[in-house]
């Protein structure tokens, strides 16, 4: 592919991501974000949203979570959204489809336009990985994402592999059961977020904490780096 495409095609992509993080800020006042009364009255909109048209709130949200990941966004605002919005069981099956689906998209997208530039670019911890996987990509990939990417934000994790040519058939498997534990945890999270809200006016920080519908997940997370951290010390020393 020629210098001049692969350009234009980084400039359409940046100026996609630049649309939407700048509509994000436009919606989201980030000066009330810990505001009560400004988060249980937006919060409030997704709910009317979603039971106006279920199935089509759906599809559109599904839709972003596949562009948002394509477009290198951080994945766990979202799961915690989608719990919030959805419940932790088909939140959870709507955000691993989606995020599945848009990282692979962003995999092979990036490993036939960019990958000289990824190359360059990618952080010098990443870099690192690539004897790691060659030896198996399927079993060291799988559990580099059980084990929350190393630390990795979860964009740069996604074209990780470009690094050893993976195979998309294994990079589809892996990603998706590797993403299952931490959005299940996330989206639990975002559906006791929701009770508290529904349930309490203004509640203390203790109320919030002492709640099992947020303990719990806060407790299955604590696990999950507990169990990252034996990952990573066998698998990735």
């Amino acid at each position: 592919m020629n210098k001049n495409l692969k350009i234009i095609l980084g400039t359409i992509y940046l100026i996609s991501l630049g649309l939407i993080l700048y509509a994000f800020f436009a919606y989201i006042d980030v000066n009330r974000i810990t505001d009560y009364t400004y988060i249980r009255e937006n919060t409030k909109v997704l709910i009317d949203m979603k039971n106006e048209n279920f199935s089509f709130f759906i599809l559109i949200f599904f839709i972003f979570c596949v562009v948002w990941v394509l477009l290198l966004g951080f994945g766990s605002p979202i799961a915690l959204v989608s719990g919030f919005v959805f419940g932790k069981f088909m939140g959870t099956l709507i955000t691993l489809f989606g995020f599945t689906i848009g990282a692979t998209i962003l995999y092979f997208f990036s490993n036939i336009y960019f990958k000289e530039i990824i190359l360059k670019h990618l952080p010098k911890k990443a870099v690192n990985l690539k004897n790691i996987f060659n030896r198996n990509e399927l079993l060291y990939f799988l559990a580099f994402r059980l084990a929350g990417g190393l630390g990795i934000p979860f964009g740069i994790q996604n074209i990780l592999p470009v690094l050893f040519n993976m195979k998309i058939k294994n990079y589809i498997f892996s990603t998706f059961l590797g993403l299952i534990p931490s959005l299940f945890i996330f989206n639990s999270l975002g559906e006791g977020i929701e009770k508290i809200i529904e349930t309490k006016f203004e509640p203390s920080l203790f109320q919030v904490i002492s709640d099992p519908s947020i303990y719990l997940p806060l407790s299955a997370f604590t696990a999950i780096l507990l169990i990252s951290i034996m990952i990573k010390n066998k698998f990735f020393k």
